[in-house]
């Protein structure tokens, strides 16, 4: 972490990126919006408004069943969206890019489609003490149902993963190796470069939780070379309701249907039914198709700026938040990993959480606050929750200053 202060420059790309987001212009308790809650949600640009209101008013209709134009208009464009995607996390085929609702909703589907029948009593699940609650909660079902077992691997008190332990885990009943690659709660980058070498060298697969790096960081699944890998549109700049799933058509050719219902059949009779190959498979009844459109819109507009360009200035944002944040009067700092993006939590003294964001909202600054679905985390930091800073492509130091100015306001009041 650089010691400097100094806010980095805005690159050309990103100079009128705050134009695009029409939320933006709004004000909030007379102040305007400073809005630093995105690993949460991120807002949306005009241009996915747009193709979302678009289909509604000039395209809707049910996808992949209709002969008729609206039905084929919509289903390309969803379609299209599927390719953009592929072509954004370098998928090897379109197909192995399947639409869900989200993250959750993709680590629940590989957890039934495809761990559940490969474990018996006594086999592991692997993840690691950062996990959000969605890389958590699944594996223990699947454990109830089947008496598997879920290890855990521990993290230092900055926050990294202690990764020698976390390898040092991966045996011979180890049926899935899982890891966040950035913490949402303290913004803790993974190496799971690592994590996926050790555990292929094993023959252990391995799932990759990338809702909160998709947004920060250029992801490739075939240089990865990962198993699986899942994320959420709404963090992407994307709708809600709409996410995805990136699994090795290898894998998916053998995993059973999550869901049943229409368009994942291949024939029905009650005498049994057939599947359709993977991604229907797994696409069962009508799926977000605004949501897919919109999701496509959105990498179109990543695109646009330039996912280098955008890592390169978040980096340094980041480090200029946790700087600035590290040097205000009464701040605690919760984690300060070696690598970070995206988020920071932090704590102050004598000011529950609540209470900073309740006042920060006064000014017109939307932070998090809360254990942010890292129950587990916060008691190995043995707190019950933080205040939590996350920034997007759309921010800037002006918001990071205005944010420490407000911080001083709650200091006084508590400290």
């Amino acid at each position: 972490m650089t010691d400097t202060l100094s806010p980095p420059t805005i690159p050309e790309s990103l100079k009128k990126a705050r134009e695009d987001f029409p939320i933006l212009k709004r004000e909030v308790n007379g102040k305007p919006l400073v809005y630093l809650d995105n690993a949460a949600s991120t807002q949306k640009p005009q241009s996915v408004i747009d193709a979302v209101t678009r289909y509604y008013s000039q395209e809707n209709a049910n996808i992949h069943r209709g002969v008729h134009l609206l039905s084929a208009e919509a289903t390309a464009a969803y379609e299209a969206a599927r390719g953009k995607l592929a072509r954004y996390l370098n998928a090897a085929d379109e197909s192995e890019v399947i639409f869900t609702r989200g993250a959750t909703e993709s680590v629940n589907l590989i957890a039934y489609s495809f761990v559940e029948p490969l474990v018996q009593p006594g086999d592991e699940i692997l993840i690691t003490h950062m996990e959000h609650h969605a890389n958590i909660v699944p594996w223990q079902l699947l454990c109830e149902r089947t008496g598997a077992i879920l290890k855990v691997a521990p993290i230092f008190d900055n926050g990294d993963l202690d990764i020698d332990a976390y390898l040092s885990m991966i045996g011979p009943r180890t049926k899935l190796a899982a890891a966040v690659h950035v913490s949402n709660a303290i913004g803790t980058v993974n190496p799971i470069e690592r994590i996926i070498q050790a555990a292929k060298a094993k023959g252990v697969p391995t799932l990759i939780d990338a809702a909160q790096s998709i947004q920060h960081m250029d992801l490739d699944v075939q240089a990865l070379d990962c198993d699986f890998l899942v994320f959420s549109g709404h963090k992407l700049f994307a709708p809600t309701g709409i996410g995805g799933l990136y699994g090795r058509r290898s894998l998916l050719d053998g995993m059973r249907p999550y869901q049943g219902g229409g368009d994942m059949i291949a024939h029905v009779s009650f005498d049994g039914t057939t599947y359709k190959e993977p991604p229907s498979r797994f696409e069962a009844g009508t799926p977000h198709i605004a949501g897919g459109i919109g999701l496509g819109v959105a990498v179109d507009y990543i695109q646009s700026i330039g996912r280098n360009v955008m890592q390169d200035y978040e980096s340094q944002l980041i480090k200029y938040a946790a700087n600035r944040l590290k040097n205000a009067p009464g701040v605690q700092l919760i984690g300060e990993p070696t690598h970070r993006a995206g988020a920071i939590s932090f704590t102050m003294e004598n000011a529950h959480p609540h209470d900073i964001g309740t006042i920060l909202d006064t000014e017109g600054i939307a932070i998090r606050s809360g254990h942010h679905c890292c129950e587990p985390l916060m008691t190995r930091f043995d707190i019950s929750a933080t205040a939590r800073v996350s920034i997007a492509l759309y921010n800037n130091h002006e918001d990071i200053d205005a944010l420490i100015s407000s911080l001083a306001k709650v200091n006084a009041l508590f400290g």
